[in-house]
């Protein structure tokens, strides 16, 4: 117990360097809670943190390599997932996500937000997201087969209810525990530069995941 207030505070410390101007995260302000808590997928003493994100979000993108390091960083106490954002059944790059989180190859999406965001190609088509995944080595048949699979065609006419459940309407936002709301948005001050609000927000995830592993003791 001794130890996870220590953890408590070494992430309350982390988040006054990220600049905020409190000295511990704010309830209400940095971050929130869920009024009905959402069953998570964490198994043992690990924490559940969902990443709400969009491959088109600019602040997804930005967010995306600090988020990868904190992930691993982060690897031995929690059960990290992400949901996509979809704009109903048929957007392409929100089955595009599912398919590779179902394949487990889901790093072949950072070809994605290069194509986007780099070069500058829209994907509104499922043959162009397929022809870039493909460029990044994703097998053609198999992720095909997957992408017209039983097991996608559900989650994705689930999608609304799930994404429902969490009560999120914007990216980059994250989950923790089934409970805990933050982002970058959230976190941040007024007039930060993003990346700064991108630390603040990471510190506060530090916090709640301290926080949520206090609860399960």
């Amino acid at each position: 117990m001794r130890l996870l207030r220590l953890l408590i505070a070494s992430a309350a410390l982390m988040f006054t360097a990220a600049g905020a101007y409190a000295a511990e995260p704010k309830e209400g302000v940095d971050w929130k809670v869920l009024d009905t808590p959402v069953r998570t997928e964490a198994q043992g003493k690990k924490v559940e943190v969902v990443e709400f994100f969009m491959y088109t979000c600019p602040h997804c993108f930005a967010l995306e390599p600090r988020m990868s390091a904190w992930v691993k960083q982060n690897a031995d106490k929690i059960h990290f997932r992400r949901i996509h954002f979809a704009r109903g059944e048929k957007d392409v790059l929100a089955r595009a996500y599912v398919t590779l989180e179902t394949m487990g190859s889901t790093e072949a999406g950072q070809k994605l937000f290069d194509a986007i965001h780099k070069e500058h190609k829209r994907l509104m088509r499922e043959q162009d997201v397929t022809a870039v995944l493909v460029s990044a080595g994703v097998d053609k048949a198999k992720y095909e087969s997957v992408y017209k699979s039983f097991s996608v065609e559900s989650k994705m006419k689930r999608m609304e209810s799930i994404i429902a459940q969490y009560k999120v309407d914007s990216a980059p936002t994250l989950v923790i525990d089934g409970r805990f709301v933050t982002s970058p948005s959230m976190a941040g001050r007024p007039n930060q530069p993003e990346d700064q609000s991108q630390a603040a927000a990471l510190a506060v995830a530090d916090y709640l995941i301290a926080k949520a592993a206090a609860s399960k003791k």
